[in-house]
């Protein structure tokens, strides 16, 4: 009976784990999205390769959804 609940504790902390990657995953892509970046594909792949590359990229990747591109900052002014 604790073999069960032990299994089925661990496959709740795996889905959960999953689903936090997930989120964490899409969360550059998503902010370029909202800002109507011009280059949302390639930072969402960052974003994704990022993560599979210990964070270094996933960083980049939200550091570059967050920056206005040098085109969309000359208009505005």
């Amino acid at each position: 009976m604790l073999d069960i609940f032990a299994m089925i504790v661990l496959l709740i902390l795996v889905a959960a784990g999953i689903a936090l990657v997930v989120v964490i995953g899409n969360i550059p892509g998503n902010i370029a999205r909202e800002r109507g970046h011009p280059q949302v594909d390639a930072i969402a792949t960052l974003a994704w390769i990022g993560l599979l590359t210990l964070g270094i990229g996933w960083f980049v990747a939200l550091v570059w959804a967050k920056t206005k591109p040098l085109a969309q900052a000359e208009v505005q002014q």
